[in-house]
C-alpha cells in the first residue's frame, strides 16, 4: 500500500503566493473532534477513491487474462502485465498534471470533484461489458485519479491556518491517513468476492457505486471546506490553451484507438514510456545540479538524491509485482481453500495493507528508539535495508515458484510471508524517501523535486509490467526466473546503497 506517501504531493508542489494563503483560510470554524468539519468531507472522498482504485487493481489483471468464454479479455500475460504497469504508473504521471491544473486553473475543490466524476464514469465503463468501453474506462480512471489524488490531500492542509502551528495539522493528516488505509484495505477485500459471485462486471460496478457515494457526499458537504482549495493560486490565460490542447490530443488518440485506426502494442508502449520517464528524470536532475544555479552544498544534495531515486525505482519495480505476477500466482498456484471457503485470488492483496497498518507504528517507534540512543540509521542505510528486505521477499517467491515447478500447489503462507517482507521494506524506504526529498530539495526546485520523486513510482510501475511479461504460464521455468531476476536487482541495489551510505551522507551535507 503506497498511496499514503502521496498525500502531501500537491501541497508541496503548490505555488506559495498571497492568493494561495488567502484561499487556504479555513471555513467558518465548525469543528468535529477538534478539527475542521471539512476534514470529514475529504476523509470520505479519499476513502471511497482508494476503495475504488485498489478494488479495481485486485481484479484487473485476472479479468484481462481470463478467457473470453469466461467473460474476460483473453489477453496474454505479457500484454496484461504491461497494461497494469501503464495503468498504475499513469496515475502517478497524471498526478503532476492534476496538481498543475488545480494550481493554475480551477482550484483544488473543483479538481477533486472533476476527478471523482471521471473515476465514477470510468468505473461504469469498466462494468459496461464492451471491450472498447473497458479501455476507455481505464483512460478515464487515470485522468480522474490524476486530478483527485494530489488535490484532495493538498486541500486537507489548507483547512488549517498557517498561524496555528503544525501539531493540529499533523493530527488532521493522521486522521486523513486512516481513510486511505480503510479504502485500501476494504477495496481488495470485497471487490473480488463480488466479482466471483456476480461476474467481472459486477466486480467493476462495486467501485463505481463506491465512488458515486464519495462524489455525492462531497457535493453534500462541500460547504464545510470554505475557501480551502476554492480557487487556483494563480491564473494564466495560456494555461487554458495548453489544457485544451492536451484534452484534444487525448480525445483524438482515444478516438483513433477505439475506431481501430491506431493499434497500440501495450508492451512496446510501456517500453517507450519507461525509457522516456527514465531519461526525463535523469536529465532534469543533471540540469538542476549543473545548470540550476545551485550552491556547492545544494549540488551535492542533488547528487545524493540521484542515488536515492535510483534505489526507489528498483524497489517499486519489485513491489508492484503485487498487482501483476503475485496475483496470477495466487490464482493459479496457491491453495486458497480456507476451512471450506474458496478465497478469491484478489483478496490476497488485502494482506499488504493489513501489515502496513499494523507495522507502521512499530517502525515509527523503532526509529525514535534508535534516535534516542544515537544509533538512528541514515536515509541511504534505510533505503539499503528496504531493498534487502525486498530481495528476501523475492527469495521466498523463488522457492515457492520452484515448488510449483515440481507440481505442487502451495500454501497462501508463501504470499503472506512475501507481503510481510514487502511491507517492512516499504516502511524502511517510502516514508523515509518522501521526508528526505523534502529536506534535500533545493528551495527553488522544491515542488519539481517532489514531482521527480513520484516519477520513481511511475517508472517502477512501468518496469514491473515489463519484467512480469517475461513470465509465461506455459513455460513454468520462467516463473522462478522472474523472481530470481528481481532478487538480484533488489539485492544488488541494497548492497550498493550500503557501500554508498558514507559518500551519500557526505553529499547530503548534514541532512539526516
Amino acid at each position: 500500500m503506497i498511496d499514503e506517501h502521496n498525500n502531501n504531493t500537491r501541497g508541496i508542489m503548490s505555488t506559495t503566493t498571497s492568493d494561495a494563503r488567502a484561499n487556504a483560510a479555513p471555513a467558518a470554524e465548525r469543528t468535529l473532534f477538534g478539527h475542521p468539519r471539512g476534514l470529514a468531507t475529504l476523509f470520505f472522498t479519499e476513502m471511497w477513491e482508494r476503495f475504488t482504485y485498489y478494488g479495481i487493481q485486485s481484479i484487473l489483471i485476472l479479468f484481462m487474462v481470463a478467457a473470453s468464454g469466461r467473460g474476460g479479455l483473453g489477453l496474454h500475460d505479457q500484454s496484461a502485465n504491461a497494461i497494469v504497469g501503464l495503468y498504475f504508473g499513469g496515475t502517478y504521471l497524471l498526478s503532476l498534471l492534476g496538481g498543475w491544473i488545480a494550481d493554475r486553473l480551477i482550484g483544488g475543490q473543483l479538481a477533486v470533484l472533476s476527478g471523482g466524476i471521471l473515476i465514477t464514469a470510468g468505473n461504469a465503463l469498466l462494468a459496461a461489458g464492451s471491450h472498447q468501453a473497458f479501455f476507455l474506462g481505464l483512460i478515464f480512471n487515470v485522468l480522474g485519479v490524476g486530478l483527485l489524488k494530489p488535490n484532495v490531500s493538498a486541500t486537507v492542509g489548507q483547512l488549517y491556518p498557517e498561524s496555528e502551528g503544525g501539531s493540529r495539522r499533523d493530527a488532521g493528516f493522521s486522521i486523513f491517513y486512516m481513510g486511505i488505509n480503510i479504502g485500501s484495505l476494504f477495496g481488495p477485500l470485497f471487490v473480488p468476492i463480488v466479482a466471483r459471485e456476480f461476474g467481472w462486471h459486477g466486480g467493476f460496478a462495486l467501485p463505481a457505486v463506491g465512488m458515486l457515494f464519495g462524489v455525492a457526499q462531497f457535493l453534500a458537504t462541500r460547504r464545510y471546506l470554505g475557501r480551502a482549495g476554492a480557487a487556483p493560486a494563480s491564473t494564466r490565460p495560456r494555461s487554458w490553451l495548453a489544457l485544451w490542447g492536451f484534452i484534444a490530443a487525448i480525445a483524438v488518440l482515444t478516438g483513433l484507438m477505439l475506431g481501430g485506426v491506431l493499434t497500440v502494442n501495450a508492451v512496446a508502449l510501456s517500453t517507450t514510456v519507461s525509457w522516456a520517464v527514465g531519461i526525463l528524470m535523469a536529465a532534469y536532475l543533471l540540469y538542476m545540479a549543473l545548470a540550476g544555479g545551485l550552491t556547492r552544498e545544494e549540488r551535492g544534495r542533488v547528487f545524493a538524491m540521484m542515488a536515492l531515486f535510483a534505489a526507489s525505482t528498483v524497489f517499486w519495480m519489485a513491489y508492484m509485482q503485487m498487482f501483476g505476477s503475485f496475483t496470477l500466482f495466487a490464482q493459479r498456484y496457491t491453495d486458497l481453500d480456507l476451512f471450506g471457503w474458496r478465497m478469491p485470488a484478489g483478496d490476497m492483496q488485502a494482506v499488504d495493507p493489513i501489515f502496513i497498518i499494523t507495522l507502521a507504528p512499530v517502525f515509527a517507534a523503532l526509529w525514535v528508539w534508535l534516535g534516542r540512543r544515537g544509533r538512528d540509521l541514515s536515509s541511504p542505510a534505510k533505503f539499503a535495508w528496504g531493498l534487502l528486505l525486498m530481495a528476501a521477499s523475492m527469495v521466498v517467491m523463488y522457492v515457492a515458484a520452484l515448488r510449483v515447478m515440481h507440481g505442487h500447489i502451495v500454501s497462501p503462507l508463501w504470499l503472506t510471508a512475501t507481503y510481510f517482507l514487502n511491507a517492512c521494506g516499504e516502511l524502511c524506504l517510502s516514508p523515509v524517501g518522501l521526508s528526505s526529498t523534502t529536506k534535500l530539495a533545493p528551495a527553488r526546485f522544491a515542488g519539481q523535486t517532489m514531482g521527480l520523486w513520484f516519477l520513481t513510482l511511475a517508472l517502477g510501475s512501468f518496469l514491473a509490467g515489463l519484467l512480469s511479461g517475461d513470465y509465461n504460464a506455459h513455460h513454468l521455468a520462467t516463473l522462478p526466473a522472474l523472481y530470481l531476476t528481481l532478487f538480484w536487482w533488489s539485492a544488488a541495489g541494497g548492497v550498493l546503497m550500503l557501500l554508498l551510505t558514507a559518500p551519500v551522507k557526505r553529499l547530503m551535507a548534514g541532512v539526516q
